[in-house]
């Protein structure tokens, strides 16, 4: 075995500054009623690859009520990561509301937390195995109340679509935490 000595780091790269702008402004909404109410919430995503749990931890105080979240991209990350037993995912396929339910309550299950939020779709730039096209994404939220919706962007821009499927998941929690909320 080999022993590495610590080298000084040399100077630092200094990084472009980042644009001003949040991922998705609604999170900012999200955030304040899931503190105002001390709720939590864990995210299973699968097409978004992350960026639902993106929006919600890139507002500051995220660790009051950001619990976890998991990209489950296919069946194994579904087993290992969320508990799902071959069992269960063999009851409905991939991309169906009754997968995202099921994903939404492995996570909020996993994490125990008051809400579980997932995301399964097929962002592009071809559909899924199932037959779904490109743009096509199942959304669910699980906890005090269930509520499973399939919306459709009818592109086959795969970043679009990411993007498009986040703000949706996001929309969709906001209107749960807040019926009168208008986006």
């Amino acid at each position: 075995m080999r022993d590495h000595a610590m080298v000084p780091a040399g100077p630092s790269q200094i990084l472009p500054k980042p644009r001003e702008s949040k991922p998705l402004p609604v999170a900012d909404a999200i955030a304040a009623r899931l503190k105002a109410r001390g709720e939590t919430i864990a995210v299973a995503e699968s097409a978004t690859g992350g960026l639902i749990a993106a929006a919600l931890l890139a507002v500051p105080g995220a660790s009051a009520y950001f619990l976890g979240g998991a990209v489950v991209y296919t069946r194994q990350a579904k087993q290992l990561l969320l508990g799902i037993d071959d069992a269960a995912l063999g009851q409905f396929r991939s991309a169906t509301e009754p997968h995202a339910l099921l994903l939404a309550r492995h996570a909020r299950a996993r994490f125990a937390a008051t809400w579980g939020l997932a995301e399964t779709g097929a962002s592009g730039p071809s559909g899924n195995r199932y037959g779904d096209p490109a743009g096509h994404t199942c959304l669910a939220i699980v906890g005090p109340s269930e509520r499973a919706v399939t919306p459709a962007t009818g592109s086959s821009d795969r970043i679009a679509n990411m993007r498009a499927f986040a703000a949706a998941a996001l929309e969709l929690l906001a209107g749960v935490l807040d019926p009168e909320r208008v986006p």
